[in-house]
């Protein structure tokens, strides 16, 4: 397993936030934020310099991917999405790392060592490299 990662979580509904959080928590992650909006995500990646981002790509209040990108122009973070819609997602992210609602701990905890993996990217939100 990782070692403890410092997350921040990026999702509107409030139960799905929940439930990603106690999975992380009992992966041995902490999670430094949750975020439900757009504005809330860039200020919460500020304050918590998290390891990893987990993202959802719709908000009610904007958008998991525009948020991303504003974050990534700053410096990169390690993300991925967990999203019910992942085409939409890679069309709009390119090589975005997506790990599909309804997930559970296995195909989340895949997700993030996939995330982990990815070095840094050259155009923020669109086309990553893996290491």
């Amino acid at each position: 397993m990782t070692e403890g990662l410092r997350i921040v979580i990026v999702e509107d509904n409030a139960l799905i936030a929940m439930d990603l959080a106690d999975l992380l928590t009992a992966m041995g992650h902490d999670v430094g934020a949750i975020a439900s909006t757009e504005v809330d995500a860039v200020a919460a990646a500020m304050r918590c310099q998290p390891d990893l981002m987990i993202v959802d790509g719709n908000l009610a209040e904007g958008s998991g991917v525009a948020a991303m990108r504003q974050i990534l122009a700053k410096g990169f973070v390690s993300h991925l999405y967990v999203t019910g819609d992942p085409l939409q997602i890679l069309q709009l992210a390119q090589n975005a790392v997506v790990v599909a609602k309804p997930f559970n701990m296995s195909g989340l905890a895949d997700g993030i060592a996939k995330a982990r993996r990815v070095t840094g990217t050259t155009t923020p939100g669109k086309s990553h490299q893996t290491a």
